[in-house]
């Protein structure tokens, strides 16, 4: 076998790509910013500088092993060369730290105390630019970026959008829109990807913090929180438990004790979009009409589709999101307890992504031409809430939602993966409701973090091609192949987000890939613990259709096209 050495330590080289890859493999992490696993390398920050035998100098993750090398990862060279471009990058930074949100939380900060710096030599000589906050999703402060190109990367590779590159050169260089355009003047998504991946806060997510604390203080409103099934999974990463360990119970009580009137579950809401999206999968199968029907859960894929391939506009299902869903129908259910006690019901989405901040604007999901959720938290944020408070959320002991919309099947747990929406509405459309059909089901192959799945199913005395898409970038590639006429579906699922919700923009981060994988795992759970596995076996869900939605269900469940 052949071998590399590091620090005096013999490693084997094991189908490794880069120097960095054996570097972590024995436990040294090396500081990186442009570095991630699912992006091209680029080998511009050079933070992960190794030194040679021979005296050479060069960046370990753009760097192939070879046998017989000999590295040394922290020579006195090796210090103080991090150690200049720290000082460098924070010399033309932005540092208002204690006023950032990402204060505590940044990499450059983090590594300017690691390497040692302590003072700045260089006088910040850039320009001051002005701060975009035109998306309802991102805000860019082009003052805070160090130019790593993550987020470029992201959005060209991962998300095959494109909104943002490099522009100019030199000192001159910065991330922004072609042409100078506001984020929102382009085909930015919303997705928050970009945002994600920032080292530091050159790209962070548009708040909502301060009005939702400020319905909760007025007595006249009645704030109502619902809690999309990703939230849970992520939410306990910054509170010292285990990695995707349910924590719904204890996010419950830290939001009773905030203040919120009433806290639900959308999983329940999951379950209406599955009775829903369902009944119209069947329906177009039998007329043959705009297949493949395209879901409509994920507002990033929705206005990626008609920015970018405005032809299949009308093969998205009109169903709304769970959110869209939930949120309409209880504007509806406490319209009348309203008139009576003279409040106004403010409804607050709890979720892990930042185009829902979008979504909530968007004129077709307004219900008589009223807008029906009224905020956004990302998970991130009501971590941000829960501290502002001084709860310690790791103490408490947890409690339950509140009745009758927290009730809710395993299949509306799992749209928080890729591939749960299509196994729920697989769930929903199966004669058989036995653990061992259920079990068949999950293993059609629509389960899984693969970018592009597919699955063949008898449903109707025919076979259904399916096919799972997670990631906006391998969304395009198969459109591109549908469109040739290269392959043919009749259901499709697209999630912008790599692995589905669990990964959206908004959940905490930096999230390696066993935090991806403890998340995804973490929704599983939440299903096998659950007693109702399919959406039509939720009595709740019965319940509102055959009494208080009898009549309404086009108008609060679907978009208004």
């Amino acid at each position: 076998m052949d071998y590399i050495t590091i620090d005096s330590k013999k490693v084997p080289i094991e189908g490794e790509k880069n120097v960095l890859s054996l570097i972590r493999k024995v436990g040294i992490h090396l500081p990186t910013f442009c570095y991630h696993s699912e992006l091209s390398i680029y080998g511009a920050c050079r933070m992960c500088v190794v030194e040679d035998d021979r005296g050479r100098i060069f960046a370990s993750c753009s760097e192939q092993p070879r046998p017989g090398m000999v590295i040394y990862t922290n020579t006195k060279r090796i210090q103080s060369y991090r150690k200049l471009i720290i000082e460098l990058l924070l010399a033309s930074h932005d540092r208002d730290c204690t006023v950032c949100h990402k204060n505590g939380m940044c990499e450059l900060q983090s590594l300017a105390y690691k390497v040692g710096v302590h003072d700045v030599r260089f006088p910040n000589t850039r320009e001051k630019r002005p701060i975009d906050m035109s998306s309802p999703s991102i805000v860019l402060d082009p003052n805070k970026c160090i130019l790593c190109g993550d987020c470029v990367r992201t959005c060209a590779e991962i998300q095959g959008v494109g909104a943002i590159d490099f522009a100019f050169r030199g000192a001159k260089t910065q991330v922004t829109p072609a042409f100078h355009k506001k984020l929102s003047e382009t085909d930015c998504v919303g997705c928050g990807q970009c945002a994600a991946v920032c080292p530091t806060s050159a790209l962070s997510l548009r708040s909502n913090v301060t009005m939702v604390w400020d319905a909760i203080e007025d007595k006249n409103t009645r704030v109502i929180a619902q809690v999309a099934p990703a939230v849970r999974v992520a939410v306990g990463d910054h509170f010292q438990m285990s990695k995707g360990e349910n924590s719904f119970g204890k996010l419950v009580e830290a939001l009773r004790i905030m203040g919120f009137d009433q806290i639900f579950d959308t999983n329940f809401a999951a379950d209406l979009t599955v009775m829903e999206e369902s009944q119209e999968f069947a329906e177009r199968l039998e007329k043959q009409e705009n297949l493949p029907l395209f879901t409509s859960c994920c507002p990033g894929w929705v206005k990626f589709c008609e920015r970018k391939y405005p032809e299949f506009v009308d093969h998205i299902s009109t169903c709304r999101s769970p959110q869209g869903m939930f949120s309409a129908v209880l504007k509806e259910y406490y319209k009348e307890l309203d008139e009576k006690e003279g409040k106004k019901t403010v409804i607050v989405s709890i979720m892990p992504c930042t185009a829902k901040k979008g979504e909530i604007i968007r004129k077709d999901n307004f219900t008589d031409g009223s807008q029906d959720t009224d905020y956004v938290l990302t998970t991130t944020e009501i971590i941000r809430m829960i501290k502002q408070i001084g709860i310690q959320f790791d103490k408490i002991r947890g409690e339950s939602a509140d009745m009758p919309f927290s009730l809710a099947s395993g299949g509306g747990a799992i749209f928080g993966v890729t591939g749960g929406v299509t196994e729920a509405v697989l769930r929903r459309l199966s004669d058989k409701k036995d653990y061992q059909s259920l079990h068949e089901i999950s293993f059609t192959g629509v389960r899984g973090s693969e970018g592009i799945k597919e699955a063949v199913i008898q449903y109707g005395g025919r076979d259904v091609r399916i096919a799972v898409v997670n990631g906006l970038a391998d969304a395009g590639r198969l459109l591109d192949r549908i469109k040739a006429g290269e392959v043919t579906y009749d259901f499709v699922e697209v999630m912008a987000c790599k692995r589905g919700c669990v990964m959206g923009g908004g959940q905490p981060g930096p999230a390696g890939q066993r935090t991806k994988r403890k998340r995804m795992d973490g929704i599983y759970k939440v299903d096998m613990a659950s007693n109702i596995k399919s959406a039509d076996e939720n009595p709740a869900v019965q319940a509102l259709y055959q009494g208080f939605l009898k009549g309404k269900e086009h108008k609060l469940l679907h978009r208004n096209l």
